[in-house]
């Protein structure tokens, strides 16, 4: 093949040959889009998910990297694709999250919710297989909770304090604190043992600091069926003064910097009572997009 380049670096074709280019992502992506494509959406059910470990033995699938879609119909509506991610960990764990995280939330239900997923054997991440795929989706239509934040696992206590965008999924589906908490004990037990059980079974992050005060500190449970606000209310009335809880709209927060405030909270738990607060949001620009990613940021209680 002959070509020639001007001077401004442009180049000239002899007529009879040019250049072929072999775009291997491009190729990734169609096939990508048209493995997906051929599949029927399940519901997002835990045991829908268990099965998916099952599947990938068969296949001889060790470690169950892949990409997944995620879709949402509500009542009279038309399906909508809503999601487009990859997992470099387990499939069915990183599905889990989704599932957890959904569970926990206000304005939706899990039985509008169902998912694709593929099982992608060789390692991807370098070529970014959730990019493509979002590209060939954006063609004909829209991924509505890309790039506002559902994938985004606990961004640490640096992001606490940021104003949310008024595009932001945490914003349209915050989380619901009249759901109920698993595990609950009752009667007396310290608070340090608590929080640990209000943490685990919350569906939704709850993020504290840890005090050597909480083990000293007793609390009477009354009830294994208490609301996460109920139980935000029990643990302000016997945390020490200088303590609050404070629910963010994806998360809830519980730090030693009472009577501080928090940009985008929506309640605060304080020794003296619970207060409401008018969250500050903020315009999103059209060239900001929210990192999505899947990376785990370090959890304080750690």
């Amino acid at each position: 093949m002959i070509r020639i380049f001007s001077a401004e670096g442009t180049h000239v074709t002899d007529g009879y040959s040019d250049q072929f280019r072999l775009s291997i992502t491009e190729a990734l992506s169609a096939q990508l889009y048209a493995a997906l494509s051929r599949l029927e959406p399940a519901s997002l059910t835990q045991e829908n998910l268990d099965a998916l470990a099952p599947q990938a033995e068969k296949l001889g699938l060790p470690h169950m990297s892949g990409v997944y879609q995620l879709f949402r119909k509500e009542p009279g509506k038309e399906r909508q694709l809503t999601y487009v991610g990859k997992a470099d960990e387990p499939l069915p764990e990183r599905l889990g999250n989704h599932l957890y995280k959904l569970s926990g939330r206000e304005g939706i239900s899990l039985e509008e919710m169902s998912f694709k997923c593929l099982f992608v054997e060789e390692d991807l991440s370098s070529v970014s297989p959730e990019k493509m795929l979002i590209k060939q989706h954006l063609k004909t239509g829209e991924i509505v909770w890309n790039n506002r934040g559902f994938g985004n696992n606990d961004p640490g206590r640096n992001r606490d304090r940021t104003v949310i965008k008024n595009d932001h999924f945490d914003l349209e589906f915050p989380i619901d604190l009249s759901r109920e908490v698993k595990g609950l004990r009752p009667g007396i037990q310290s608070l340090h043992d608590l929080l640990r059980d209000v943490k685990r079974g919350l569906p939704f992050l709850f993020r504290f600091k840890q005090s050597a005060d909480f083990k000293g500190s007793l609390v009477t449970v009354p009830d294994a069926t208490m609301t996460a606000d109920e139980v935000f209310r029990l643990i302000s009335e016997n945390m020490p003064q200088q303590w609050q809880i404070c629910a963010l709209h994806g998360w809830v927060i519980m730090y030693d910097d009472s009577p501080s405030t928090y940009p985008s909270a929506r309640h605060y738990y304080r020794f003296d009572g619970v207060s409401t607060q008018t969250p500050k949001i903020r315009e999103a620009r059209g060239n900001e997009a929210e990192d999505d990613s899947e990376e785990e940021y370090g959890d304080l209680n750690d």
